[in-house]
């Protein structure tokens, strides 16, 4: 049995046959799926899914990059953590995420000229784009604490999104709450001394599909350098998809090459691979 700790059946790419993605991951031996809401309308989007199929659960959550829009054009935070308390109410979500903060494509990325040398330097549309840089990182920080404020209050686990230069804020936020809840860093894709870093605090990384990709070489050591116990397995489907699938939409089914791959770098079997984590799975989202 393998389980695909992190999975987006809500998206659009599966509209039109998602029960032949679901069967199809069953004959792969995927046997559960962990379908992530990014925020309040696909998290509703998650838990009617978990209701419809047996083996599908829900994690409730607002990633980073719906933080701002969720603080200024949607319903509000405070509105938006009361809907994921409601949603947290049904007997399969299993977790809260996900959240945690982005930094890969703050508003600064996107003007023409970048590089600003010093303070006063700046043209117009740099300073611009460093104050809403400001506003999308505050915003991230408010919705990220706020979820972590009701995982802990729930007593559930949250799964982490990180992605750009913004490690040392994501730790600074989520350390607080150490003695309270466990982390999974999804879609992990660091070096063995960065997985380290974050096993030794107590939290879990989850591999994807990079695993399996020719220019994966950094990922790969890492999978091969983690003790068993410490890990998990995804697809981050629609996106991802490992060998000899890449650049076509994933899919859950795809979560066993992501095993097999992980099972040939530690000279394991795929069974033992399966076991493992499969046990940490368990154990993280209580699925029972």
């Amino acid at each position: 049995m393998i389980i695909d700790t992190h999975a987006h059946l809500d998206f659009p790419d599966f509209a039109e046959d998602l029960e032949g993605v679901v069967r199809r991951a069953a004959d792969a031996g995927v046997t559960r799926i962990v379908s992530i809401g990014t925020d309040v309308a696909s998290s509703h989007q998650a838990v009617e899914l978990a209701g419809r199929f047996p083996g599908v659960y829900a994690v409730v959550g607002i990633h980073p990059n719906d933080a701002l829009d969720t603080e200024r054009t949607g319903p509000g935070i405070a509105a938006s953590i009361e809907a994921l308390r409601e949603l947290a109410r049904h007997p399969k979500v299993v977790a809260i995420g996900e959240t945690g903060l982005d930094y890969f494509r703050l508003p600064s990325s996107q003007v023409t000229r970048m590089g600003v040398q010093a303070f006063g330097d700046e043209q117009p549309e740099d300073m611009k784009a460093l104050i809403e840089d400001g506003a999308v990182k505050s915003a991230q920080a408010v919705v990220f604490k706020a979820q972590l404020d009701l995982a802990a209050e729930l007593g559930l686990n949250v799964v982490i999104h990180q992605r750009g230069d913004c490690r040392a804020d994501t730790l600074a936020i989520l350390n607080p709450y150490r003695d309270r809840l466990r982390a999974v860093f999804h879609c992990f894709s660091g070096t063995p001394e960065e997985a380290q870093e974050l096993l030794g605090l107590g939290y879990l990384v989850s591999f994807t599909g990079i695993v399996t990709f020719k220019n994966g070489q950094n990922v790969q050591a890492t999978a091969k350098a983690v003790p068993d116990g410490s890990y998990m397995v995804e697809t981050d489907c629609p996106f991802l998809a490992p060998a000899p699938h890449r650049g076509k939409r994933c899919e859950p089914a795809h979560t066993r090459l992501t095993a097999e791959k992980i099972a040939e770098l530690r000279g394991e079997t795929l069974e033992t691979v399966a076991k493992s984590t499969t046990a940490v799975a368990e154990a993280f989202f209580r699925f029972s």
